[in-house]
């Protein structure tokens, strides 16, 4: 991939070359996080979109601590979606003002913790309204509350719907006036609105489309709210290409419809902050993924490459993380980045399942025992989201390079 450059025929991530990072690391599998990529993805965002727009990062993309604190110092706040990211955003030097709290199921017990946290809460059903205000009451602490709003339309194009039709996210808009009379009669602090569409879109007039809609859907709210807007959070859905033919999200467009939208605040939410949540966007390119060639074998004429890695540490890349029809993330052998030999090798894991499959029949530079396979586009969703205890293999270590 371009963002990772070739030197001596070996893959380098964040400065070093593949096979120093993997004696460094000390094992494989392993993830690394390059710094350098995660900052210069969020400076092209500050550089193309308004300088008034708040820029989040939604952690459950990537919550490993070392990422999190990076990212604490670059983004304008952090979203989270338990109780144990809020633990770690805080700790990770996240601001309580500036910090997030989403999720459909909010135990009570994280529903105390935010509220003692002064986090601002995406309330998410009539529920949380009792529960807040009862600990309002009794920590004596006015629970900061965003209506999460579930919206009467979709992100076309998106990978992940979050919004639109039934929905276990957020309230149906048709609700919320109601909720909004529940949350004064609760004597909560009603800050704004949250809207959430969907997620990995990669056609910036579908997402612009989506946040014109979500603007003109809290403005009408906006009329029953028991407060000032002061945050109105629209959602990402900025999407990364994982596969071929897929082209790069054009973030012109948005910028210039965001622009459009931060004028329009000036009169319509005066006291309010603009908010795009990202997580993918943010460090999905900025990671590999990084597993050794354990064992070649040829079966009935087909190549396979057995790596001490698999579907237990990237369920993504398995295709067995929201993918409808398999397709192979992008893989290369990284000491042999630049080889001319190739071959047609399908790259395999550990473990005893055929869904153990990191890459199906790919084009790749000939590979021998010992050597390293790299699977591209990792920064996102990759050992948080993988079932690491399935078959009692050794857990993965990420590294922040």
């Amino acid at each position: 991939m371009p963002q990772f450059p070739v030197r001596d025929g070996e893959l380098v991530v964040g400065g070093e070359p593949l096979s120093l990072l993997a004696a460094r690391v000390g094992q494989t599998p392993f993830y690394a996080y390059d710094r350098s990529l995660l900052r210069a993805r969020v400076a092209e965002l500050r550089h193309t979109l308004p300088p008034q727009i708040k820029l989040h990062y939604a952690m459950k993309a990537n919550p490993m601590p070392a990422l999190v604190g990076l990212m604490a110092g670059l983004v304008d706040g952090i979203d989270v979606a338990s109780a144990g990211e809020l633990r770690l955003a805080l700790d990770a030097g996240a601001k309580p003002r500036d910090t997030s709290f989403a999720g459909p199921g909010k135990r009570d017990a994280e529903l105390r913790q935010a509220v003692a946290s002064r986090v601002l809460i995406n309330v998410e059903s009539f529920r949380e309204i009792v529960a807040l205000e009862t600990m309002s009451n009794a920590l004596g602490v006015a629970a900061r509350v965003a209506v999460r709003v579930n919206p009467d339309f979709e992100l076309k194009g998106s990978g992940m719907k979050m919004g639109g039709g039934p929905k276990q996210f957020g309230v149906d808009v048709e609700q919320v006036p109601d909720l909004l009379n529940r949350i004064a009669r609760a004597g909560l602090a009603f800050e704004g609105f949250h809207l959430f569409a969907g997620s990995q879109n990669l056609r910036a007039n579908s997402i612009c489309e989506a946040q014109n809609k979500s603007y003109e859907l809290a403005l009408r709210l906006a009329q029953q709210a028991p407060a000032p807007v002061l945050s109105l959070n629209l959602g990402g859905g900025f999407g990364i290409p994982y596969f071929p033919g897929e082209a790069r999200l054009d973030l012109i467009p948005i910028g210039d419809n965001l622009a459009q939208l931060v004028h329009r605040a000036q009169t319509d939410f005066p006291q309010a902050s603009l908010v795009i949540e990202l997580g993918r966007y943010l460090v999905g390119e900025a990671g590999v993924y990084v597993t050794r060639v354990l064992d070649r074998k040829v079966s009935r004429g087909q190549v396979y490459l057995v790596a001490d890695g698999g579907l237990h540490h990237h369920l993504s890349a398995s295709g067995n993380f929201g993918q409808v029809v398999r397709k192979n993330y992008p893989v290369t052998i990284g000491n042999r980045a630049d080889a001319q030999d190739t071959e047609t090798a399908s790259v395999v894991g550990p473990l005893c399942t055929p869904l153990d499959l990191l890459a199906d029949r790919m084009t790749l530079p000939v590979a021998h025992v010992g050597d390293l396979v790299v699977v591209f586009q990792s920064g996102a969703y990759g050992a948080s989201a993988s079932p690491q205890n399935f078959l009692g293999h050794p857990p993965v270590v990420e590294v922040l390079v």
